[in-house]
């Protein structure tokens, strides 16, 4: 789960990237031609900020924002925080985005609330922002939010688990990502609801980051505490090979239904292989490509985008489900990304 960013090849693009130094800045010279010099310095200068640049669903996004930049003939800076939830990292991103003129902002806010005063400062400044997976609190915020509908992702692992378990007593274990942080939210209130459950059923919850060995510790918790747990929800793919590693080492990984969220190659091959039983897939390439065009647009004519558009969500799973829409992991890895 890593991204490798190349030097710059020349000290002019050193230069511009020294404001963003302290961030994991990829814009100035990734070999990729995001920020492409035949661009020219007319060109519309668009910024993408990520929450991170290892994680395998920020490096597709990155990829979408970078053809579609090239594909428009725009000029692509992008930044990164440290890690999850470096807020400082963002604002010192979004500000030296703004002071470079760029037109418009993309953003996966690591904090959704932390960040809005620095998107309310590039915004008046007449900056497009629009975020991108994860909503701002409130998500009036940004101009526009073009991202996953976290809430539906969890209801199709709810509904597909519910048609699984066929009536059958569940004991389900929850590892969530941190309190608080929207996605993870909506995505075990999703499950909830599509399995027809409350938070009273769930016999364990525990946070994970979404991350897989802070998955796997919390799976052993959740095993010592009630043995006989068969559900198990996770955030994210990561969370759920460490819940099947925990599970395995007890010999209960074939009695045990792991479902849940992403749909990044890794996740989604971990589906074909039987490790994971379903996933849903999201298309964080689409919400970038999405946004780099919006940016363009509001570039060219003025047009804002506006409100929330949903990039997509699809049940990825080889075992289908009677009244349980879904496609199996031939689709999954056609369009898995990571």
């Amino acid at each position: 789960m890593s991204r490798i960013s190349r030097l710059p090849s020349s000290l002019l693009r050193v230069a511009a990237c020294t404001g963003v130094a302290a961030l994991a800045l990829t814009a100035c010279g990734s070999g990729s031609g995001s920020d492409t010099e035949s661009s020219g310095s007319g060109s519309v200068k668009v910024g993408l900020i990520t929450k991170t640049d290892t994680n395998p669903f920020f490096v597709k996004m990155k990829e979408g924002a970078e053809k579609a930049a090239k594909e428009n003939g725009a000029q692509l800076s992008t930044a990164a925080g440290k890690f999850d939830g470096d807020n400082a990292g963002q604002v010192t991103a979004i500000e030296n985005m703004v002071a470079a003129g760029v037109k418009g902002i993309l953003i996966t806010p690591s904090d959704s609330k932390a960040i809005v005063p620095a998107i309310e400062k590039a915004r008046a400044k007449g900056v497009l922002v629009i975020a991108l997976d994860t909503p701002t609190e409130p998500e009036s915020a940004v101009d526009a939010l073009f991202a996953t509908d976290n809430l539906k992702a969890g209801e199709l692992i709810g509904e597909y688990a519910k048609a699984v378990m066929k009536g059958r007593t569940a004991k389900i274990a929850a590892l969530d990502l941190a309190p608080g942080v929207s996605v993870g939210v909506q995505r075990h209130n999703g499950f909830l609801k599509g399995f027809g459950a409350t938070d009273k059923d769930v016999v364990c919850a525990q946070d994970t980051g979404g991350d897989q060995a802070k998955g796997q510790t919390a799976m052993e918790n959740c095993l010592q505490k009630e043995p006989g747990i068969n559900v198990v929800y996770t955030i994210n793919e990561p969370a759920a090979l460490g819940a099947y590693t925990a599970l395995k080492a007890k010999g209960r990984e074939k009695d045990v239904l792991i479902v849940s969220v992403d749909g990044g190659c890794t996740g989604t091959k971990a589906v074909k292989d039987g490790r994971i039983a379903a996933t849903s897939q999201q298309y964080p390439l689409k919400m970038a490509a999405e946004g780099v065009k919006a940016v363009v647009t509001f570039a060219k004519d003025g047009k804002k985008a506006s409100g929330y558009t949903d990039t997509g969500v699809t049940l990825i799973t080889d075992k289908a489900q009677d009244g349980v829409t879904s496609k199996d992991t031939a689709y999954g890895l056609e369009n898995c990304w990571g």
